[in-house]
């Protein structure tokens, strides 16, 4: 359940346009990064509980925006955010492949300061755990390094009031409670909220939103990874019971010793 959240508390949710990796996962010939022509884009699940939490803690006093770094088509990936309670948009159009962690960290920390210099701060900003295609796990830590925030990494939620964040966070041996001053910077990771599915009143609210574009604050450095490798296949063992009738008993000795039958 939770608890009641601070008005005007401004939340940035940052987001990142990735293959839908429910399909097969291919990998691009140079091995940097994941394929997507074949098996479209989405958004993370960890991404999309954060929005559900960026939703929840900006409430209807405050600002949820939602911010993506990459093409033109990552508009996409905004206009389901906002469809889903998200009030404003922000894309820095750019080719994320270009990109590292410290090159992104950078630019929403840019973007988190433009925004504060024009009277829309961001006391809370919310990132995935990890990013979905690459892996990596750094963006959210160096972001709160850039902006000289605490951060809070794996939360399964958050919560704010009287100017202090508490993220839960389901640690190695149980729940684990972290308050950290705001602004904050905190990570999420899903399984703590159940994301909610966007109505049609709110696609038709998302479609009408006019979405900021900003250009990259810097040239990227770009990221620092040799290559991409895909796990092996998980092994898998079929057991012939036989044919027709005949494998009756065969499915009563299975079923037997998986313990769902007597």
């Amino acid at each position: 359940m939770m608890g009641d959240t601070t008005p005007g508390t401004g939340v940035l949710v940052c987001i990142k346009r990735v293959p839908d990796s429910s399909g097969e996962i291919l990998l691009t010939p140079d091995a940097q990064a994941v394929d997507g022509r074949y098996v479209g884009f989405t958004v993370s699940a960890h991404e999309s509980c954060a929005i559900e939490l960026a939703t929840r803690v900006a409430g209807a006093d405050a600002e949820a925006t939602v911010l993506t770094l990459g093409p033109s088509e990552a508009v996409e990936q905004l206009r389901s955010a906002l469809s889903l309670g998200c009030t404003a948009a922000t894309h820095v159009v750019a080719d994320p492949a270009a990109y590292g962690p410290a090159d992104v960290a950078r630019e929403i920390a840019a973007v988190v300061r433009a925004h504060e210099a024009e009277g829309r701060p961001h006391d809370l900003v919310l990132l995935g755990n990890d990013a979905a295609d690459s892996g990596d796990f750094q963006v959210g830590i160096r972001l709160a390094h850039e902006l000289g925030r605490p951060v809070v990494n794996g939360a399964a939620t958050v919560e704010v009031a009287d100017g202090v964040a508490t993220a839960a966070v389901d640690g190695p041996h149980g729940r684990e409670t972290y308050r950290v001053p705001l602004p904050a910077v905190v990570t999420v990771l899903e399984g703590g909220v159940a994301p909610r599915y966007p109505t049609l009143s709110g696609r038709v609210k998302a479609k009408k939103v006019v979405v900021e574009e900003r250009t990259p604050a810097a040239e990227p450095r770009g990221p620092s990874r040799v290559r991409l490798t895909l796990p092996p296949p998980a092994p898998s063992q079929v057991q012939l019971l036989g044919e027709g009738p005949e494998a009756a008993p065969a499915l009563v000795d299975l079923l037997q010793s998986m313990g769902v039958a007597r």
